[in-house]
């Protein structure tokens, strides 16, 4: 692998401090950090939302008459009778 050096402009100081603190505790260089860090960042990214909705975000919904005890039907089939 090339190694490169790099100059990074407008990097908070406080988050570069424990990111450094970060890096020591595991024993790594920084470079090695910031490689793994920058590898997390593109990963996590590289799949933008493309405007579904998340879990979290769903709304609770009527299921209609006859299901006000729907959640408890199913956990009695999941987990066994209460």
């Amino acid at each position: 692998m090339k190694k490169n050096l790099v100059t990074v402009r407008d990097v908070d100081d406080e988050i570069l401090g424990l990111f450094k603190a970060k890096a020591a505790e595991h024993k790594m260089k920084m470079g090695e950090a910031l490689t793994e860090a920058m590898q997390v960042w593109i990963r996590t990214k590289a799949h933008p939302k493309k405007g579904g909705k998340t879990f979290s975000k769903i709304k609770p919904f009527d299921w209609g008459k006859g299901t006000e005890k729907l959640s408890v039907q199913i956990d009695d089939i999941l987990y066994g009778v209460s």
